[in-house]
């Protein structure tokens, strides 16, 4: 009898063992481990979709533009008082701020097209200088205008940031001004022949302008929000100088850090301040709001002097392998790293886009950035 007390005692207890435990935690572990890289890779998948959707709106708010005003937003454009007061935005606005109304955002049209009083300063209409941070439409952050793969936060009480940007071709000569001086005269005649994209740095284009068709021809690009940490797809190498736009590869090849090539060199000179890649989506010099087709998507970018000066301003984003193209016609495509870019190393590339009709030097890449280029392109 006690034999059975001791079975009918043992056969009613239940739980687990210390080795059936750790088996259980060593399982779940290993779930866990194959779950989170799918759950961020689905995260990922979702944000990519939902840059690609911002683009599109985008395409969208430009050739509604179009069909409204005949043209394209002129990129770096707006009022033209005189320089040194509140008066003008000294012909710097960017192409986002005419597309405005048209990204669902009339209530901030409206505050920049009419004039604005905060308390004893009264901005004009189109507003100041972009980078016065008293005019509360430039401290604005449009959510249409920024990527959700791109973690890189604004500043409280500084201007607003940006991640697409207007192509301007495959040249970097003149783009900065587009020969046009901030008080509208003529600086340089001959810049317009330069000027081998979709938008002109101060000049309007329409789609009249884009023979090689709007369908094989880039209008806009996404680009990286500088975060200050060295990144060569986050901000250009400032202060390149001569010889730069007669060999342009030793600015690559002198700055980059041989040991993480995704990084500049300690002690580059990348600016300062907010004088940095996207962190002013309402200016339109290149620094701020342009691309060009000379590098390749995610690779370096330099410029000869500071600030927002020429040089090669590259597409970038922080997806996985490449980075979304606007297209002319409103398609969005994600274009890889490895597109053919022509021949990097060769020093006349910076003359490309310096005659009418002259074969773009960057291959494939440079041919999409042109609109009047009669180059025979395909993706496929």
């Amino acid at each position: 009898m006690e034999y059975l007390s001791v079975v009918k005692s043992n056969r009613g207890r239940f739980g687990f063992t210390l080795v059936e435990l750790l088996v259980v935690i060593a399982i779940i572990g290993v779930l866990v481990g194959l779950l989170l890289p799918a759950v961020q890779a689905a995260r990922e998948a979702a944000r990519r979709m939902s840059c690609s959707n911002n683009f599109k709106q985008i395409g969208l708010a430009l050739h509604n533009y179009h069909s409204a005003y005949d043209k394209l937003p002129k990129q770096t454009g707006g009022t033209t008082h005189p320089a040194g007061t509140v008066s003008s935005n000294r012909n710097m606005l960017s192409w986002l701020v005419g597309i405005l109304p048209f990204v669902e955002q009339q209530a901030l049209w409206e505050q920049i097209s009419n004039p604005l009083v905060n308390g004893a300063t009264t901005y004009p209409a189109m507003g100041p200088v972009v980078w016065d941070t008293g005019y509360a439409p430039w401290r604005t952050t449009v959510g249409s205008y920024r990527c959700p793969s791109d973690p890189t936060v604004g500043v409280a009480g500084q201007t607003g940031l940006n991640n697409y940007a207007a192509c301007l071709g495959d040249c970097y000569q003149t783009t900065h001004t587009g020969g046009i001086n901030e008080d509208g005269t003529v600086a340089d005649a001959n810049a317009k022949t330069r000027m081998r994209g979709v938008f002109e740095t101060r000049h309007f284009t329409g789609f009249r302008d884009i023979l090689d068709g709007t369908s094989n021809t880039i209008a806009a690009g996404e680009i990286v929000v500088d975060s200050g940490n060295l990144e060569i797809i986050g901000q250009p190498k400032f202060e390149q100088r001569d010889p730069f736009f007669d060999d342009p590869q030793r600015c690559y090849t002198d700055n980059v850090d041989p040991a993480n090539p995704q990084f500049w060199r300690d002690g580059t000179n990348t600016g300062a301040g907010d004088q940095r890649r996207g962190k002013r989506w309402a200016e339109g010099r290149p620094m701020f709001t342009s691309v060009n087709t000379v590098r390749p998507p995610n690779k370096e970018s330099c410029i000869w002097g500071g600030d927002g000066s020429d040089g090669t301003y590259t597409m970038a984003s922080r997806h996985q392998g490449g980075c979304h193209v606007l297209f002319a016609d409103g398609a969005i495509k994600f274009i890889t790293d490895s597109i053919e870019s022509g021949n990097q190393s060769s020093v006349n590339l910076p003359r490309a886009g310096s005659r009418p009709g002259q074969k773009s030097p960057y291959g494939l890449w440079g041919a999409l950035g042109t609109k009047a280029g009669k180059e025979t392109v395909s993706l496929e």
